[in-house]
Order: structure tokens, then C-alpha cells, then sequence
């Protein structure tokens, strides 16, 4: 079974990675861990966790990495930051969103790839962030094994994640995040009764 674990750190935004989760947990070929620097954390929205592993726990071969973003990323974790690099150079999945790009990118780890986030401008005053000629104006941008997005792109971000882990075909992909965005009645119309 293929694991994905989702870092999700106190004051979480937790409509950002409802979605993808629960894709992925509907499957008998994923399971679903969260991982962060406290043993509990409160989402936006009042949901409290219960967390599953530590930073320290994270298996190095860890199918899917996603960070969810939020109000708490202004961290300096150096478990985090060796855990994002070293999958970076291995060329293993990462999906980041809102305030977890913010982390990369002031941690230096966007230097390399193509990326968007929440605006260019919030990283002026990072020193370690080197790449703005390749800040991307788009909802979601994958490169290679990264996969960031701004936070008003939940549904976009969940799209490109299950594309590049290869969850189904990109058609089938598509379909599935498309009865969330068009909702129950215009899905229907455009491919029909997803339920009948």
C-alpha cells in the first residue's frame, strides 16, 4: 500500500487538502498519515487533530509528501527542511499550497523549479529565495516533482498532485475534480450521472 502523508502544523487550512485526501482515501491503494512538530494541532476551522507521526518519523521512501498550508509556517525546522531537500534531489513526490510555499521559499528549497504561491512580492525580504524570474502567475504549477499552488487553488492543486503521482489517467482525473468544481448538476450535464 502506497502512503501519502500530509504535514499539517497548528492554525492549518484545512479545506486545502480535504479534497486530495479524501480522493486518495477512498482507494484500498493509499493510506493516509499527518505529520508535524506537536503531537496536536487546531485547523482554521476549529477541527482539532490527533497527529500521527513526528517530523523525525517520516519514512525516507514516503510515496507523497504534501504541505499543507496555513498560518504557522513561519518555522525555521531543520528535519523539515533536510526532509523537503533530500526528496527535492531524489526526485520523490511534493506537494506544497499557500503558506507551506512560503516556507520553501524562504528556506531556499524553490531555487530550482518553476513554482507559483500566494504573490512574488510576499518574499521580497527572504534572502535564501534566488528564483523569481520563474514565479509563475498561475492557480498551480508543477515541475518535475513539485507541485505548489496558491491558496485559493485547493481543487487545481488536488488536479495536478493526482496527475503526477499518476493516481489514473489524466482524463479520469479530471472528471473527479470536475464534479467538485462544476458541481452535481452541470457535471451531469456535461458527462452525465456519475452515480447512476
Amino acid at each position: 500500500m502506497k502512503q501519502a502523508v500530509f504535514v499539517v502544523l497548528d492554525e492549518y487550512a484545512d479545506w486545502e487538502g480535504a479534497y486530495l485526501s479524501s480522493m486518495l482515501n477512498q482507494t484500498d491503494d493509499w493510506e493516509i498519515k499527518t505529520a508535524s512538530i506537536r503531537e496536536h494541532v487546531s485547523s482554521i476551522g476549529g477541527f482539532r487533530t490527533v497527529i500521527d507521526l513526528n517530523l523525525a518519523q517520516i519514512s525516507d521512501d514516503v510515496d507523497l509528501l504534501i504541505l499543507i498550508g496555513g498560518n504557522s509556517w513561519n518555522i525555521a525546522d531543520k528535519k523539515l527542511k533536510q526532509l523537503v531537500k533530500q526528496r527535492l534531489v531524489n526526485n520523490q513526490p511534493i506537494g506544497a499550497i499557500c503558506g507551506a510555499v512560503d516556507y520553501l521559499a524562504k528556506s531556499g528549497l524553490l531555487n530550482k523549479y518553476k513554482h507559483t504561491g500566494n504573490a512574488a512580492y510576499l518574499w521580497d525580504e527572504f534572502d535564501d529565495y534566488k528564483n523569481k524570474q520563474n514565479f509563475i502567475e498561475k492557480q498551480v504549477v508543477r515541475d518535475h516533482n513539485l507541485v505548489t499552488a496558491n491558496g485559493t487553488a485547493a481543487l487545481e492543486f488536488t488536479s495536478e498532485v493526482l496527475k503526477m503521482i499518476h493516481f489514473k489517467d489524466a482524463d479520469a482525473i479530471e472528471r473527479q475534480v470536475a464534479l467538485q468544481k462544476l458541481g452535481f448538476y452541470k457535471y451531469c450535464m456535461k458527462y452525465g450521472n456519475p452515480f447512476a
